[in-house]
């Protein structure tokens, strides 16, 4: 068996990788640099030399308020067209592909939690670049997996933990939208999800993988700093205006993934694990 990584430098690759080294397990890493998802040639180099039976396509544009202007022709490129090439390459050396998409594929006016077969209704172009993409492996690939997340945090990279965390060392005071409500999802606990994908190799189709439990990003704030000197209030969305739309409820439904005999923790437990990780390397 051979494992491919695409967007190895990522957050979420980043941790994939740091994952397989643990496991002591081989595998074939890129980045843009190695491989650049949006070029075909590049594309058909990689898999010609790598011949991979299994790819995580970790590579993405991720930038949401940028995909509504400036970054819009990046994200198509990077997560329609990118993922079309990567699709493309594995059902040609009939390689299993597991697709990284988002919870911005619905449009959070539902106060139940999504199931994975829920309407799909994108509101910002992330959304829409991201549900093409997961309608191009589902066109494209015999074998395949898409695994929807939702507020990532992570070790390697940018996210919302860590920038609470540095707000907290210069305020005193800080304000959080409180009306849009989901599952944070640690990095480790997906790249988890994702080798037990290819481990157990359950029935191919869509999955929703974040951490357990639900909350707002204040509660989710609050439960960061509790241990801090600052003050963290309740702001509405509408006070706090972005250039993309945000879900107002964008709870995944998880049954699926749990289904496949998978344990997922609570996000207190992983939020809990990975502060102490950080105050662990000072």
């Amino acid at each position: 068996m051979s494992l491919l990584i695409t967007g190895a430098t990522g957050q979420l690759g980043s941790e994939l990788v740091h994952l397989l080294d643990a496991k002591g397990m081989a595998y074939t890493a890129t980045d843009s640099d190695d491989m650049d998802i949006t070029d075909l040639q590049s594309v058909a180099r990689v898999f010609s030399r790598v011949k991979p039976t299994f790819v995580f396509h970790c590579a993405a544009y991720t930038a949401v308020d940028g995909a509504e202007d400036q970054g819009k022709a990046l994200n198509w490129e990077v997560n329609v067209t990118g993922t079309r090439h990567v699709a493309e390459a594995c059902e040609k050396v009939g390689a299993t592909l597991v697709y990284i998409s988002t919870d911005y594929v619905f449009d959070g006016e539902s106060l139940d939690a999504y199931t994975v077969d829920a309407p799909v209704n994108p509101q910002n172009q992330y959304g829409k670049a991201k549900l093409a993409g997961e309608r191009l492996v589902e066109e494209i690939c015999s074998n395949y997996y898409i695994v929807r997340t939702s507020w990532v945090f992570g070790q390697y990279g940018k996210n919302f933990v860590f920038t609470m965390l540095k707000l907290a060392e210069t305020h005193d005071q800080l304000t959080v939208v409180a009306d849009q409500i989901g599952r944070p999802t640690w990095t480790r606990t997906l790249a988890e999800f994702l080798l037990y994908l290819y481990q157990t190799r359950p029935e191919k189709g869509v999955y929703q993988l974040s951490n357990d439990g639900s909350c707002s990003w204040f509660d989710f704030a609050r439960e960061i700093l509790k241990d801090k000197a600052v003050a963290v209030e309740p702001v509405t969305s509408d006070q706090y205006p972005q250039k993309a739309y945000r879900p107002k409820h964008s709870i995944m439904d998880l049954s699926k993934a749990k289904a496949t005999g998978f344990a997922i923790p609570t996000w207190q437990e992983v939020l809990a694990q990975f502060l102490n990780q950080i105050d662990a390397k000072g």
